[in-house]
């Protein structure tokens, strides 16, 4: 089986070795000569790479618009109160709900002796059975019975994790100048692999790799991958506060890049921190989107645009704690944005009589919790609490990878600890099992489910479209074609082909019959050249106008961005880039590809056609069956290789369907199944189904 990441089908889709040549046949535009060259493989035409982009420019923009109108209104002390009490709310809106505490469970299981401090090597259970590996840095001066500052390490997207050097180094820098310091692994890298059973060609990689896999599959039962991160963090503060040797009224909380992603949240989240350094991270959501740098799973809170919130607000939740932005020059975390998010905490502290009490310092380097960072982190934590004067890095020793270890081997799998995976699993499990006792919705009840899982707007109304000069040498099933590029949601588009045995240069002809509309799996001028369905189609009912399309993000609007057409399918390709902003801006982008279907049978039915045969492949089979069940123009459906359900993904460790197929929180109301019982009525037909692994179930 593939790699979960990434899907056999990218380079058939991607063929583009060579020049295509394009000729303009029609009325006032003479065929461009050409002399004769070799053959060479048609790539999928692709005319509008950047609508995409584009479109989730503007809706990015107005979220921080409506933010920054929010904060522009803040004009007291009472303003500024009332406005962290409600960034609060909305950030537990995100995240929420968490489970209850349970026990720790903790246990020491080594420790290393050094000259300043001692290393203890420690296990907890953040969940049951869910174990958690950590380092606590213990200095000589707690042996003494003195109260310490405690901070708790966050770390990056290191594979090591807690023993990558630059996380070592904060950890004994802290250690030396009189902090306890507990560093821990996060989920999927160092010591806590989720997959580490797997065989490996199929194992994901630590940290993004395994984010990814666990954290897309946690939004089908309505959970979000961040709040696990970040419930770890709150779990390591509670065993750092059950420690005698810390001062609770000086705990604070650091970490760089994924850490500081941490570290961030864990401001919003938790309101025990006393400082925080969050380091090579904060920026704001506009900034990143523009500059098409994609983000894990955990990166991308539900909601978190569609409630007007940004990097800065998470901090916020501080105020008027202490709280350092360490940003770097050179990072790809955009420093304009860790500038603006400054800018806008630094308002809010002073309304707050707090505004010595944030920060920005900007490092001269790359990304990384470099010495010059590390040297921020500590001078602003020890003006914070008084622990030290020292204002440079003291000497430190890196300790190798493996003396770090709690755990046997170095992986908690040998604990047989519990993985994401058979959390999201059981959830599953008892999820359709819920279900099944519930009555079976009818179609109205289930249409409004399906609606408002999508968050669907109205389409009520047809949209306005370009008509598309033609491109020959196709070879279609039918000798011409017209393409129309309707605007769905402007500047997003959804580009319709229209078969035909004569030319036809103009408008749709208004035909009072029936139609066939094919939604393509990656590309409808790919398909209807490879897809032997739909030459089936078109020889059974060749009086039957029809029609293909590809509805935004695939085909004629493939994007461009994110490294490149060649990267759309990758791990952290545009596919995912776009669908993780649809989880942010509260559209999952699988409801934005059903709009565009939907918009394109309101266009049919301002064309003149009454009944749509609606016909769907893989990835576009989703959004046809949303359409189908929700537009009474559709009466008959035929889908090819569409998902057997959302629950077979739920349950399957490894799976290859995209974030760009999934409904957050479906599961708590619906699956295909549901649809596709309702769908019996319009004369369903199912032609090899696909399960979680993307072969024939």
């Amino acid at each position: 089986m593939p790699h979960p990441l990434t899907f056999v089908s990218r380079r058939r889709f991607l063929r583009t070795a060579g020049a295509t040549s394009l000729a303009l046949a029609c009325d006032g535009w003479p065929a461009l000569a050409q002399e004769k060259q070799p053959a060479t493989p048609l790539g999928p035409l692709n005319r509008f790479p950047r609508t995409v982009q584009e479109w989730c420019v503007e809706q990015v923009r107005a979220a921080e618009s409506r933010g920054n109108e929010v904060r522009a209104k803040l004009a007291t002390k009472a303003d500024a109160e009332a406005h962290v009490r409600d960034v609060r709310a909305k950030v537990a809106r995100c995240f929420g709900p968490f489970p209850e505490k349970t026990p720790l469970n903790a246990r020491v299981t080594g420790q290393l002796e050094r000259d300043a401090y001692t290393v203890e090597k420690v296990i907890f259970e953040s969940r049951p059975g869910f174990h958690v590996t950590a380092n606590l840095y213990v200095p000589r001066a707690a042996k003494q019975g003195k109260k310490l500052p405690g901070v708790v390490g966050s770390c990056g997207h290191a594979h090591n994790g807690k023993a990558e050097p630059a996380y070592q180094s904060f950890s004994q820098g802290l250690a030396r100048m009189g902090y306890v310091v507990l560093i821990f692994d996060p989920i999927g890298q160092g010591e806590r692999s989720q997959y580490s059973h797997v065989e490996k060609p199929d194992r994901p990689g630590a940290g993004v790799g395994e984010h990814l896999l666990a954290g897309n599959q946690q939004f089908l039962v309505g959970e979000f991958f961040g709040s696990w991160r970040a419930w770890d963090g709150v779990r390591a503060l509670d065993y750092l506060l059950s420690r005698p040797e810390v001062d609770s009224r000086h705990v604070g909380i650091t970490g760089n890049s994924g850490g500081g992603t941490m570290t961030a949240w864990l401001c919003g989240v938790e309101p025990r921190w006393t400082m925080a350094a969050p380091a090579c991270f904060v920026t704001t959501f506009r900034r990143n989107l523009e500059n098409e740098l994609p983000a894990d799973t955990e990166q991308c809170p539900p909601r978190v645009l569609a409630l007007g919130l940004d990097h800065a607000d998470f901090l916020a939740c501080m105020a008027p704690k202490p709280v350092v932005i360490l940003a770097k020059e050179k990072d790809y975390f955009d420093v304009r944005g860790a500038e603006e998010a400054f800018a806008r905490l630094r308002r809010l502290y002073k309304l707050l009589g707090a505004e010595e009490n944030v920060k920005l310092h900007i490092g001269p380097t790359g990304h990384g919790y470099s010495i010059e960072n590390r040297e921020a982190m500590y001078q602003w934590f020890n003006t914070a609490t008084g622990a030290s004067d020292v204002k440079s890095e003291p000497k430190l020793v890196v300790e190798k990878e493996e003396d770090l270890y709690a755990a046997p081997k170095g992986q908690v799998s040998e604990l047989k600890a519990r993985t994401v995976f058979s959390f999201t699993a059981a959830t599953a499990r008892q999820l359709e099992d819920a279900r099944r006792v519930r009555p079976v919705p009818g179609p109205g009840a289930l249409a409004k489910r399906v609606r408002d899982a999508l968050r669907l707007p109205a389409s009520d109304r047809a949209p306005d479209y370009r008509i598309l000069r033609p491109v020959t040498g196709r070879k279609y099933p039918k000798p011409f074609a017209t393409a129309y590029a309707l605007e769905t949601e402007k500047p997003a588009v959804a580009v319709v082909y229209r078969l035909d045995d004569q030319q036809h240069l103009a408008r749709p002809p208004k035909n009072t019959g029936g139609a066939t509309v094919y939604v393509s799996h990656h590309s409808a001028d790919a398909e209807l050249r490879d897809e032997p369905l739909l030459a089936e189609l078109v020889n059974a009912e060749p009086k039957t106008a029809f029609y293909a399309c590809d509805v935004r993000g695939v085909g004629e609007s493939w994007p461009d961005t994110c490294g490149g057409t060649d990267q759309f399918l990758a791990a952290y390709g545009s596919d995912y880039f776009y669908a993780a902003h649809g989880v942010m801006l509260d559209r999952p982008y699988v409801g934005q590809k059903t709009f565009d279907v939907l918009c394109v049978l309101e266009w049919l039915k301002d064309v003149g056609h009454k009944e749509v045969h609606l016909v769907a492949k893989g990835w576009g089979a989703v959004p046809a069956t949303f359409a189908a069940l929700l537009s009474e123009r559709v009466t008959r459906v035929t889908l090819k290789n569409a998902l057997t359900s959302y629950a077979d993904v739920a349950r399957a460790e490894q799976y290859v369907w995209p974030l760009s197929c999934f409904v957050p929180g479906v599961l708590r109301s619906f699956d295909l199944p549901d649809c596709y019982a309702a769908l019996a009525a319009k004369k369903l037909r199912l032609i090899d189904p696909w399960g979680a692994n993307g072969k024939p179930k």
